[in-house]
């Protein structure tokens, strides 16, 4: 078996995942440690347990002492504030808590410029600033900078991927001096590195797992972005599409796009910038319109090289994203034929037509060119409706690496490597 290089640990929603990768990417070992309540997602000791359990869980598949180079990543925007110690206070909002006090909101919205994601009941900065003011004397960090600190990081320091939503600047590389206006002093922010950057190594705390010493530690990533890595998506013009209960763009460019009335902000990964947009339809549409026992039968019945000719625009609901911006826009599903495989197909061609239109956004917001498209969610596995998207992007069509966050991660820590 070849020797383990590089490894990823991904801290998600559900639980927390490791792969360990070869020195071409291939993945060689894979654990993966659920939550096991609610209450764990929220939990650093849960997050801590669970990558640990799947770090030693590695370590019986594979050895890890050849393995160079290891990172984090973790959920967008999820925060937590410790004491002197790097002890957790108690106090965690997740990636969808919205702020739970209105004026820090008010406050950012004063002072934060018109573009940046650190806007909103929803951003990284909101709540860190409100679990500084209730944990006077605290420091604020991400998630993944929080388990770095565990695997032997002796300070907090996060990615600029994950400290994006929390005000950080990609262009000056610092913390803006807004942010201190905004309420929260930038010295008990984490100091802040490049995605992939070697910070430090783990140390005594790796041989646990059967790590060396001198196994470096690499700034990690949003889960988001090492998604897009593990589909093996690298180059100018690569996209990824995810075709889950939303319709979610993301497409490497050679320029960043920030467009906040788009939702669309631009992270920096490896030599080029993330950019992408979410649309609110999707595969929750799909289900709630036809149900997932009759998918397998209607698709049968598609005739894609017969186009239905309605123009639909599948929404559960009024408002939208991305590609347009309009939280009263309407749902267009009417007329309805009476042939169900025709209604089924209409969805479809409107879902395709939306994903296209999002990467024409992207393109006219200054993105590059379409090179190629790759595929994950539940939606890629129809194969009649990859024919139609296929036709109607006119890119490449080409299959994932893998689908696995933690894969994604130690690509990342690979390339970094390899530069090295």
């Amino acid at each position: 078996m070849a020797e383990a290089i590089a490894v990823g640990i991904d801290v998600g929603t559900s639980g927390a995942r490791a792969a360990a990768v070869s020195a071409d990417g291939t993945p060689i070992a894979f654990a993966t440690a659920p939550f096991e309540t609610a209450d764990e997602t929220r939990s650093p000791a849960a997050w801590w347990l669970r990558v640990q359990k799947c770090l030693t869980d590695l370590s019986r598949q594979t050895s890890l002492s050849s393995v160079r180079g290891l990172a984090v990543d973790g959920t967008s925007g999820t925060v937590l504030s410790i004491d002197e110690a790097g002890k957790p206070l108690g106090g965690v909002l997740m990636y969808n808590d919205p702020c739970p006090d209105n004026s820090v909101i008010e406050r950012i919205a004063a002072v934060v410029p018109t573009d940046s994601p650190a806007r909103g009941a929803n951003s990284g900065l909101a709540r860190a600033i409100y679990l500084a003011n209730i944990s006077p004397g605290s420091r604020v960090l991400h998630q993944a900078d929080w388990i770095a600190m565990q695997l032997g990081l002796g300070e907090a320091v996060s990615d600029e991927n994950n400290a994006l939503k929390s005000g950080y600047d990609l262009v000056s590389e610092a913390w803006p001096d807004w942010i201190e206006a905004s309420g929260l002093d930038t010295a008990r922010l984490p100091r802040v590195a490049r995605a992939g950057a070697p910070v430090g190594t783990v140390g005594k705390a790796g041989a646990a797992f059967g790590l060396s010493e001198d196994c470096r530690i690499h700034a990690g990533t949003t889960d988001g972005c090492a998604s897009f890595l593990a589909t093996g998506a690298s180059q100018t013009g690569d996209a990824v599409t995810a075709l889950g209960s939303t319709l979610v763009l993301k497409l490497a460019s050679d320029t960043p796009i920030n467009a906040a009335e788009y939702g669309i902000y631009a992270h920096r990964v490896l030599n080029f910038w993330l950019v992408g947009g979410a649309s609110n339809t999707g595969g929750a549409v799909i289900r709630k319109l036809i149900g997932d026992e009759r998918l397998e039968e209607l698709t049968a019945r598609l005739d894609p090289g017969r186009p239905t000719g309605l123009d639909y625009y599948p929404l559960l609901k009024r408002g939208e994203r991305f590609p347009i911006n309009d939280p009263d826009h309407p749902p267009r599903l009417e007329p309805r034929p009476e042939d169900d495989a025709l209604f089924f197909q209409a969805i479809l061609e409107g879902i395709t037509n939306i994903e296209k239109r999002g990467y024409d956004r992207l393109t006219a917001l200054g993105g590059p060119k379409l090179r190629s498209v790759r595929t994950v969610g539940g939606g890629s596995r129809n194969p009649v409706w990859t024919a139609m998207r296929q036709r109607a992007l006119g890119a490449d069509f080409l299959p994932s690496r893998s689908v696995e966050a933690a894969v994604g991660t130690a690509s990342m820590v690979l390339a970094s490597l390899e530069r090295t």
